[in-house]
C-alpha cells in the first residue's frame, strides 16, 4: 500500500485544480511567513537599538570623565602659569641662581607636558562628542524603522487572525494525514518482515513454487517419531492421574496399575500408616516425658539452689533469687568461652546494688558460687530482719 502524493499539495492528483481551503491555506501560509520574518526583522532592529543605546551611554560616560580631566589639566596649568608669573615678577635678573632656573625651566616643560597633554584630551573629547551625534543618529533611524516595521506588521496580525481558525483546521487534516501515512508505512514494514520470516521458515506460495516430497523425508520421520513419543508420554499421564486418584480414595489399587507403577499393595500402604501413627504417638509421649522431667528439675534446683533459671536469649540465662525483696531483681549471666564454659554477670538495676559482693567474691575470689551464697545469705538476712 502507497500513502498519499505529497509532491502535490496537502496530497491532491496532479490533475486537479486548488481548491477554496487550499487557495485559503496558502495565503494563510504566506501571511504567516510574512508575520515570521517582520517579527524577525523587529527583534533584530530592537537588539541593534539596544547595542547602539548601551554604546551611546558609554561614550557619554566616556565624555563626561574627559571634560572633567580636561577642566583639572586646564586648572592645573593655569596654576603653574601663575606661579610662574609670580616667579618672574618677584625676582630680577640679578637674582636668579641656577638652581632657580633650573627649577623654572622644569616648570616650564612640565606647563608645555599639561598643554599638550590638555590638547590631546581635548582632540579626544571632540572625537567622542562626534561619534555620540553620530550614534544618536544612527539610534534615531533605528527607531524610526522600528515604528514602520510595526506598523507593517499590523495589517499582517489581523489577517493572519482573520484565516487562523482555517489554517489551525488545515493542519489538523495535514497531521492526520501524516498519521495515516505513517501507520501504513509500519504496516508495510511488518508485513515484509513477517513475509521474509516465513520464508526462511520454510513458506512458499503454491502459485508459483513446486516442492517435490521424498518418500523418505527425515522430516517426516522425525515428526512421526515425536507424535509416537508425545501418545506415549499421553498414556502413562492417564495412568498416573488414574493412580493417585485411587490413592486418595484408600481403595484397592488396580492390578494394571500396580504392576506398571511397581507400588506396594494396600496392605502393605495400611501397615505403613500404622507404623507412622504409632511412632508420632510414641514421639508426643516422649516429649509430655521430657518436658515433665525438665520441670521437675527446674523446681529441683530451685528448691536446693535458690535460685530460678531461665533462658532468656542464645547463651544468656537469667536468675532469680528465691528471697528477692522485688519480683525485677535479677541476675543475668552470659555463657563465654568454649562450649559456654565460662560464665559473665551482665550489668542490671539489681547487681548495681550489690557492688561489694561482686568485688569481693567476682572480682578477688573469681568465684561465681561463692557469690550466689553470699547473695542469698544477704537476701535472707534482710527478710529474717524485716
Amino acid at each position: 500500500m502507497e500513502g498519499p502524493d505529497l509532491g502535490s499539495p496537502l496530497g491532491l492528483p496532479p490533475g486537479a485544480g486548488p481548491s477554496r481551503s487550499h487557495r485559503c491555506a496558502l495565503s494563510a501560509r504566506g501571511l504567516e511567513k510574512v508575520r515570521q520574518q517582520l517579527q524577525e526583522e523587529v527583534r533584530q532592529v530592537s537588539s541593534q537599538l539596544l547595542e547602539e543605546r548601551k554604546r551611546r551611554e558609554t561614550h557619554e560616560a566616556l565624555a563626561r570623565r574627559l571634560q572633567k580631566r580636561v577642566l583639572l589639566l586646564t586648572k592645573e596649568r593655569d596654576g603653574m602659569r601663575a606661579i610662574l608669573g609670580s616667579y618672574d615678577s618677584e625676582l630680577t635678573p640679578a637674582e636668579y641662581s641656577p638652581q632657580l632656573t633650573r627649577r623654572m625651566r622644569e616648570a616650564e616643560d612640565m606647563v608645555q607636558k599639561v598643554h599638550a597633554h590638555s590638547s590631546e584630551m581635548e582632540a579626544q573629547l571632540s572625537q567622542a562628542l562626534e561619534e555620540l551625534g553620530g550614534q544618536k543618529q544612527r539610534a534615531d533611524m533605528l527607531e524610526m524603522e522600528l515604528k514602520m516595521l510595526k506598523s507593517q506588521s499590523g495589517p499582517a496580525d489581523q489577517s493572519f487572525l482573520f484565516s487562523r481558525e482555517e489554517v489551525n483546521s488545515l493542519r489538523s487534516k495535514v497531521e492526520e494525514l501524516e498519521g495515516a501515512r505513517s501507520r501504513l508505512e509500519e504496516d508495510k514494514k511488518m508485513l515484509e518482515m513477517r513475509l521474509e520470516r516465513l520464508t526462511l521458515q520454510g513458506d512458499y506460495d503454491p502459485s508459483r513454487t513446486k516442492v517435490l516430497h521424498l518418500r523418505m523425508n527425515p522430516a517426516s520421520a522425525a515428526r512421526q517419531h515425536q507424535h509416537e513419543e508425545h501418545a506415549q508420554l499421553q498414556e502413562e499421564c492417564e495412568r498416573l492421574r488414574e493412580l493417585v486418584r485411587a490413592l486418595e480414595r484408600g481403595g484397592p489399587v488396580p492390578a494394571g496399575l500396580e504392576a506398571t507403577a511397581a507400588l506396594p499393595s494396600s496392605k502393605e500402604v495400611t501397615e505403613l500408616r500404622k507404623q507412622v501413627e504409632s511412632a508420632e504417638l510414641k514421639n508426643q509421649r516422649l516429649k509430655e516425658v521430657f518436658q515433665t522431667k525438665i520441670q521437675e528439675f527446674r523446681k529441683a534446683c530451685y528448691a536446693l539452689t535458690g535460685y530460678q533459671i531461665d533462658v532468656t536469649a542464645e547463651s544468656q540465662y537469667r536468675l532469680t533469687s528465691l528471697y528477692a525483696e522485688h519480683k525485677a531483681d535479677c541476675l543475668v549471666f552470659k555463657a563465654t568461652g568454649p562450649s559456654g564454659s565460662k560464665m559473665q554477670l551482665l550489668e542490671t538495676e539489681f547487681s548495681r546494688t550489690v557492688q561489694e559482693l561482686i568485688e569481693l567474691h567476682l572480682l578477688r575470689q573469681d568465684s561465681i558460687p561463692a557469690f550466689l551464697s553470699a547473695l542469698t545469705l544477704d537476701l535472707f538476712s534482710r527478710q529474717t530482719v524485716a
